[in-house]
């Protein structure tokens, strides 16, 4: 079946409408660079975490694993990379959003598929990874991809542990399976993890050497924490008490969010409830979650529109694409000094990630395996 023209002219308008502000904007795609570079460093025998690109100086921040990924990068002209880059993760998002109407136990035909796409790009943190050149619609599709492969298939977890090996945030998503008695696929997934750290280790054993004794824990060499960029919990606590290192003030409350939001994802009685706690506590307690990792809200979008829960799925829709942290004063050190009123629009993300993990009642569905679902075993 192929799409009907209405939902193919309005996903065309979409693109073009995006790449028309990506040409007015110069979009520089950022992080593409870096990525491009970390793979030129590979590829040349160069200080992997030695160097900095671009205007905003920024250094490689992932394992080694994912740097040995980019060397393909350093083969094409920029502007080709650029385009490669934009039309992959036009296609990533798509992937994205059939892999979250599965989760939900809703199938998608191409032309919801097509409809709900073009809306999706304009989510903050969907046009926030196109605008980057950013990997983190190709990270949850991986997990996402895995996590709901029908139970026994073969390799199952394979992915999620490659996810984690290019950037350590999945991993967080091993500690689900744990939780909720998946010991095999917890297994396999932190095999294929170790790989790439093996991997890593072998063909690049200085830098490997450098990232896991010493960069892994510079938090800073990421960015600054207390910008409104940073929509974790980390952020949010800086924010509020207008302190850049709020300490224990922050490392307190996300161990009590960590053991909540597991403790509910393990009890869930709804398979595609326990990925999205996890999802949403995995971003609140993680040191960094830009903008642009919240690309978790498509699929909330998909389990709460597949339930009927119009009310909810409207206001998250309106906090993912209204833009409220950008609307407050950031300019230099100004994250840190904003009135009471406007804490909740620089932390919009976590806010609803809180009242999402704290109003949940575990009591809306049934425990069951993940649904059965056609795809590759």
């Amino acid at each position: 079946m192929t799409p009907s023209c209405p939902a193919l002219l309005l996903l065309a308008l979409s693109l073009a409408a995006f790449v028309t502000l990506c040409v007015l904007r110069g979009a520089p795609m950022a992080d593409l660079l870096v990525y491009r570079a970390e793979g030129a460093a590979v590829a040349h025998g160069t200080d992997l975490y030695g160097f900095t690109v671009t205007e905003w100086h920024l250094p490689a921040t992932y394992p080694p694993f994912a740097a040995i990924l980019f060397v393909p990068a350093v083969w094409l002209p920029v502007p080709v990379l650029k385009a490669l880059f934009l039309a992959g993760n036009a296609l990533l998002l798509a992937t994205l959003v059939a892999l979250s109407a599965r989760l939900a136990s809703r199938p998608l035909p191409p032309a919801p598929l097509c409809t709900a796409t073009a809306l999706a790009l304009w989510l903050e943190p969907v046009f926030q990874t196109l605008l980057f050149g950013q990997i983190n619609l190709a990270l949850a599709c991986l997990v996402l991809w895995d996590l709901t492969r029908p139970a026994g298939a073969r390799a199952k977890g394979l992915a999620l542990g490659m996810a984690a090996g290019v950037k350590l945030t999945p991993a967080v998503f091993l500690a689900y399976l744990l939780v909720r008695g998946r010991v095999r696929e917890a297994a396999t997934a932190g095999t294929a993890f170790a790989g790439t750290v093996a991997l890593g280790a072998v063909l690049l054993p200085s830098a490997s050497a450098d990232f896991w004794t010493r960069r892994l824990y510079e938090t800073g060499r990421v960015g600054q924490a207390w910008i409104v960029d940073n929509q974790s919990l980390r952020g949010l606590v800086a924010r509020a008490l207008g302190d850049p290192a709020p300490g224990l003030a922050w490392a307190l409350p996300a161990a009590v969010v960590a053991v909540l939001g597991l403790g509910l994802a393990a009890r869930a009685r709804r398979e595609s409830h326990g990925v999205l706690l996890t999802a949403c506590t995995a971003l609140l307690v993680c040191p960094i979650s830009w903008t642009h990792h919240w690309v978790w809200c498509v699929p909330l979008l998909a389990v709460l529109l597949a339930e009927g829960r119009t009310r909810t799925a409207v206001l998250v829709a309106l906090v993912f694409t209204a833009r409220t942290m950008w609307l407050v004063p950031h300019e230099g050190a100004r994250d840190l000094e904003l009135p009471w009123w406007q804490q909740p629009l620089a932390g919009a993300y976590p806010l609803l990630a809180l009242g999402l993990l704290v109003s949940y009642d575990g009591a809306t569905g049934r425990r069951c395996a993940p649904a059965p679902v056609s795809g590759p075993r």
